[in-house]
């Protein structure tokens, strides 16, 4: 088993995680006011930056659970060939 690369997925994993919380707490943190949201006076630049952060996250975190699934798949075929 490759622990390399066991790392590198969970690292990513850890990374996307975190940049997805930032990037909620971003959008938590932000001022709305009310009746602000649906009105003509609605800055929606602010929400921009964190909303595609947190789809970063998303695909990020995607790329280290194929990782992991294409290391487990990889690791049976290798011990299935040897068996």
């Amino acid at each position: 088993m490759d622990f390399n690369i066991t790392n590198s997925a969970l690292q990513g994993l850890n990374s996307a995680q975190q940049k997805a919380n930032n990037a909620a707490q971003q959008i938590a943190s932000l001022p709305i006011k009310a009746n602000e949201v649906g009105s003509a006076n609605f800055n929606s630049t602010s929400l921009i930056k964190p909303v595609l952060s947190l789809s970063e996250a998303e695909l990020q975190n995607s790329a280290a659970v194929k990782i992991l699934k294409t290391q487990k798949e990889t690791l049976g075929n290798f011990i299935d060939t040897v068996a």
